[in-house]
Order: C-alpha cells, then structure tokens, then sequence
C-alpha cells in the first residue's frame, strides 16, 4: 500500500487569532510540506483543483512542478484535475510536461469536482457535468495512447489527425477516476479499467464497500486483470504525538471550513461530538497518534477489500507549520513503515 498525502493549498485564517497567512507564504510552506514528504519516504504527494478565495490551488500543474524540481522520488497528483471544465489536450500537456520535469512521477487524478465554480468561470453549463466529463475523458485516455489523433465530440472543437506534444516519460502516465459517492461514477472506471481513487470525507467508510465491489464487477466484466483495478481513498487525517492532541489540532480548522461550506450549502454547523464520532475506530478520519492510525488504515484495508494507496487530506484545515511538519514527520517515519511491515509490502520507488 501507498501512503500520501492531498492539498488544496487553502488559505484560511487561524481560528484562534484570525489571522491568514499571505498567499506567498502559504505556498512557500506548501513546498515545504511537499519537499518533507519525500524526505520522510511518503509515496505521492496530490494537489487539488478550486477556483475560491480561500485555496491557493487554481493550477495545480504548476505547484506540482516547483514540487517536482524540489523532490526526487514522491510521485506528484492531482487531486482532483476538474476535467469537465478544461481543456483534456492541455491537461495532458501539462502533465506530461511535468512528467518530463520530475522525471517519470506525475500522475493525473481526474473527476468532476466537488464545487461548481468552474462552470461559470469557463463558460460552461452546470446542467452539462457529466456529459462534459465522459467526452472529456474519452479524449484525455485517447491522447494518452496516441501522440496522432483524430477526434471530434459536442463540447470541444473536433481534432483531425492532430500531434499533441510533448509526451511524457511513462510510457502510460496514470489517470485515476476520482469519485465520490455515485454508482455510475464506480462502474464507469471498472468498465474502463482505470485506477480508482474514493473521496471518503465523512461517515463510516465501510458503506463504500459495495460501491468498490461494484468497480471491480465491472472491470472484470469488462475483462480487466484485477491487478489493473487498483483502489485508492483521500481521507481527512492528521497525526500528533497522542490521539487527543491530533484531534484537539486537527478540529478547530476543520470545523471553520467545514461549516463555512455548510453554509453555502444549507448543512448544519459540524460539531465536535459528530467530529468525534466520525475519528471512532470505524468512522472515516485517520486523525489520532501513529499507533492509532496504523492500526485504523489496516482495518481500513481489510474492510475495503484490499487498498493500494491512502492520500491523507491533513492540509484543507488552518494549522501552524509546524505542527503539520510534525504530522508529515510521523506518518512518513512511524505510520507507512508500520503499515508496509504489516502487510508485507515495499515503498514503491520512482
């Protein structure tokens, strides 16, 4: 199994001073984090994709390479590429390119996003996500293969026997399907045989269980090796020398950005008794001393069905460096030797 971790670089005041960090500093420490996590031995390292105030990550692709030039051997993600409003012919450019630069580590994870404010901004309908996603995708995959194509579909200008360049080191640089919650979003990768990441930011994460059954039924019924349908979750976790520090450090943040969001989407306040009950040892947060989370990513493993990467989102909440230092420390040092000794497996190497 892998172990990583996701950001989307927010940029949110400290709930006990108010104060927000300028947006300089915040992605000189996000560098930082990302330069960390390859020097503690943590395997990928994903940033996400949102056009808000409050996260630094509009372009990922160039986070990722100031990342790459900084790091050797952590690969580099999305987390998630808003394919339905872009531009699949750049998108591969652009990671290709980074795949050039980190020298064969650059990986897409794409989906649909969780937040609407791409529609507008591009000028696209919201009425049209999935339709834009599934034509979208069908071109970044047919790129993927194929250096000439031709193509035409209904949301973008048809491409005739068109070179697209440059290509990457991979020889198949990977596309992940991000996915939430949605049946046809877990079929749709099986039947096309790509890698899997499950979005699990609440709840309790076995009920996704017969969803991931439902990618691998479909990718077997498709005809795809088991070993190709590969399995990765993004989860809110955080680490601290105890349990109740992780949660104490972890919470405050959390709360403020989660209920902010609440807001805009008429949910009630989060509070720290449903915070608490979703850190219980069957509820969905990795968040607690490295003891605590090996032993909740194994379980999280054997309920799963088999796991091939954890991406620990610890980075959307407000937190002082330096404890987020120490979280990046502890799990590259204590958690993901810990898990890899358990089930036998080696740190996969770029």
């Amino acid at each position: 199994m892998q172990i990583g971790i996701d950001s989307f670089a927010a940029s949110l005041p400290d709930p006990s001073t108010g104060i927000t960090l300028p947006p300089a500093q915040r992605i000189a420490n996000l560098l930082e984090e990302i330069e960390l996590a390859d020097q503690v031995g943590l395997d990928a390292f994903g940033i996400g994709e949102h056009h808000r105030r409050e996260f630094l990550d509009s372009a990922p692709s160039i986070l990722l390479a100031a990342a790459a030039a900084r790091t050797r051997r952590i690969r580099l993600a999305s987390a998630v590429t808003v394919l339905s409003a872009a531009d699949p012919v750049r998108v591969f450019q652009q990671f290709a390119t980074l795949d050039l630069i980190s020298n064969g580590r650059a990986e897409i994870v794409a989906g649909r996003g969780s937040f609407t404010e791409a529609y507008p901004l591009f000028g696209l309908q919201l009425e049209d996500y999935d339709e834009l996603f599934a034509e979208k995708l069908d071109l970044l995959l047919q790129i993927r293969q194929h250096p000439r194509i031709s193509w035409s579909g209904k949301h973008r200008p048809a491409l005739q026997n068109q070179e697209i360049y440059p290509r990457p080191v991979q020889q198949e640089m990977p596309i992940w399907l991000g996915v939430g919650g949605t049946p046809h979003s877990f079929a749709r990768a099986g039947v096309l045989g790509l890698p899997l990441m499950v979005a699990i930011i609440g709840g309790a994460h076995h009920r996704f269980r017969p969803l991931i059954d439902l990618y691998r039924e479909a990718g077997a019924r498709a005809g795809h090796a088991p070993e190709k349908l590969k399995v990765g979750l993004h989860m809110f976790g955080f680490l601290g020398d105890t349990t109740e520090q992780a949660a104490d450090d972890f919470y405050p943040g959390y709360a403020a950005m989660m209920s902010q969001i609440g807001r805009e989407r008429g949910w009630p306040p989060i509070t720290r008794e449903q915070y608490d009950a979703t850190r219980s040892p069957k509820g969905a947060f990795l968040i607690g001393d490295p003891e605590t989370v090996v032993e909740k990513i194994l379980y999280t493993h054997e309920v799963l069905g088999g796991i091939a990467r954890i991406d620990f989102q610890m980075t959307a909440a407000s937190m002082a460096p330096e404890k987020m230092r120490h979280a990046i420390e502890l799990l590259g040092t204590r958690v993901a030797p810990a898990v890899r000794k358990a089930l036998g497996v080696e740190p996969v190497l770029a």
